[in-house]
């Protein structure tokens, strides 16, 4: 792994080592469910996981697969809205060592006829620590990543290993987070292989050019493909529909669903 400076003390992946990746995981706000939350993001931070990627649910994506779909559902149909999501992140944020929230806002259904700079500012009030905006319009984008800049919100882009260089260079330009690299086109649970050349090519010119750690994702679901990823040249992985999925089993068997994704977590570290 090439040698590079950590971020900031107190950033996205800030305790990384070159043979301990930083770790992030996705879950849809309220699955599960919203009471959880506090013992769920304690759990995370006690066990080494760098980020929670924390999405207001929203239906319907056209990037998610069919577990995550039915992760948003659930949670939509208990009414979580992005009021209680940003009021469970400020109950829960004080209290954190080491985990840091990036919020996940669907431009459409959570954003669209606000204001880009009072959602940013009430991101950033509400303690959440990055924000990353799905299908933004791409006309809009920079009236985003300026009220996201003017509010001190650092920001999470993304862009795919095969992004024409023109989508490469934007997020890189304007990631301040952290930069999630799609591994693959498709949705998201799907189970295209990683292909290890165009990943190693992408993250070495994103590690050349971005000044936020790189993150991969889509496809990661054990330990042995997060250390595929570091050997690659990635500061982090992104961990999604395998952690929603022992979410909804655990729901599904009447069980614990922070004591699954514990076991998962631990898994994922190798313990």
């Amino acid at each position: 792994m090439p040698d590079r400076l950590p971020p900031a003390e107190g950033g996205f992946f800030a305790h990384r080592t070159p043979d301990r990746p930083g770790l992030a995981l996705f879950l849809n706000a309220g699955d599960p469910p919203p009471g959880a939350l506090p013992e769920l993001a304690a759990m995370l931070d006690e066990n080494d996981v760098d980020c929670l990627e924390l999405a207001v649910p929203f239906p319907g994506s056209v990037t998610d697969g069919p577990v995550i779909r039915r992760s948003a559902d659930r949670a939509l149909a208990a009414g979580t809205g992005l009021t209680a999501v940003l009021d469970a992140v400020a109950a829960v944020r004080p209290g954190l060592k080491r985990l840091r929230i990036a919020l996940l806002a669907d431009w459409s259904h959570t954003v669209r006829g606000t204001d880009p700079g009072d959602f940013a500012a009430a991101v950033r009030d509400a303690g959440c620590d990055g924000l990353l905006l799905h299908g933004v319009p791409p006309r809009l984008r920079l009236a985003h990543y300026r009220a996201a800049h003017t509010a001190g919100l650092p920001l999470v882009t993304t862009c795919y290993a095969a992004s024409s260089p023109d989508v490469v260079a934007e997020a890189a330009q304007h990631a301040s987070a952290y930069l999630y690299l799609v591994a693959h086109y498709g949705r998201s649970g799907t189970a295209a292989a990683l292909d290890r050349g165009r990943l190693a090519q992408a993250i070495t010119t994103l590690r050349a050019t971005a000044s936020a750690p790189v993150a991969v994702g889509f496809g990661v679901k054990t330990s042995a493909d997060i250390a595929l990823l570091a050997d690659l040249g990635a500061d982090a992985a992104v961990v999604g529909s395998v952690g929603v999925a022992r979410v909804e089993n655990a729901l599904a068997a009447g069980g614990d669903p922070v004591e699954e994704l514990g076991l998962l977590v631990r898994e994922l570290r190798g313990r």
